[in-house]
């Protein structure tokens, strides 16, 4: 059985299982650090409110390093970015419910600040406080009504993907045989068994550094190829990575 019918059958069974902390190796929260309060996430209007059914997932996978270059000096982002914690490569954005178009559920219900002991087991996977927070209020109130169950379920997930090596894949601009869209999705599909290139999507900026990778996942999350509404990097688009000054 490969990784991801794996993980899928836990998810099928419901049989949660918890596993060792994203980037454990390079990711330790101390006791002594007090992790912040987070702030009540709201849906900005009624309208912002959305309740279609879900027919897939995106599981946003960000790279952190470019993150971390034009924002890591501001305040909220200093727990991702200080190196304090870890020294992150990708992070996990979000865990998203997809419809069948481009109107995605969202701000499902109420959602009530989250217990410390909770965002501590997850901290490292998604290195902000708030973001924790913003994720489960838009996006995991509308899959389950308990937190914890959103973040085992995501957790488990992050943890099943194995990463390609960034840092190699960063130097080959550099040497004249840049990166496009497709050689990343490539990449990562070759990496991981029962995962197509055509499952991933690439981010970039106007300039084209990496920011983001999407994964597709049918509505028994395994993966498949992205629907249309889903947008990504041209493959032949030159993807630049940021390892970090």
């Amino acid at each position: 059985m490969t990784r991801y019918n794996c993980f899928c059958a836990l998810l099928l069974s419901a049989l949660l299982i918890s596993p060792a902390k994203a980037q454990s190796w390079q990711c330790n929260v101390p006791q002594n650090i007090s992790l912040a309060r987070p702030k009540i996430e709201q849906p900005p209007n009624a309208n912002a409110i959305r309740k279609t059914a879900i027919n897939g997932y995106i599981m946003a996978l960000s790279w952190s390093r470019e993150f971390c270059k034009s924002r890591g000096a501001r305040a909220q982002n200093m727990l991702q970015c200080n190196s304090k914690i870890g020294d992150f490569g990708f992070i996990l954005h979000g865990l998203w419910p997809e419809s069948k178009g481009p109107n995605y559920p969202r701000w499902c219900r109420k959602a009530a600040v989250l217990p410390r002991a909770l965002i501590r087991k997850n901290i490292c996977m998604t290195p902000s406080v708030q973001l924790l927070q913003h994720e489960w209020a838009k996006h995991g109130t509308c899959m389950t009504r308990r937190p914890d169950t959103y973040f085992d379920i995501a957790r488990l997930m992050f943890n099943a993907i194995i990463f390609p090596d960034m840092d190699r894949l960063s130097r080959q601009y550099k040497r004249g045989e840049a990166i496009t869209a497709a050689g990343l999705r490539r990449a990562f599909a070759n990496e991981n068994d029962d995962l197509p290139a055509s499952a991933l999507k690439v981010k970039a900026n106007s300039r084209g550094w990496l920011q983001e990778v999407y994964l597709c996942l049918g509505k028994d999350f395994m993966p498949r190829r992205c629907p249309n509404f889903v947008r990504g990097e041209r493959d032949t688009n030159v993807i630049k990575i940021w390892r970090g000054s």
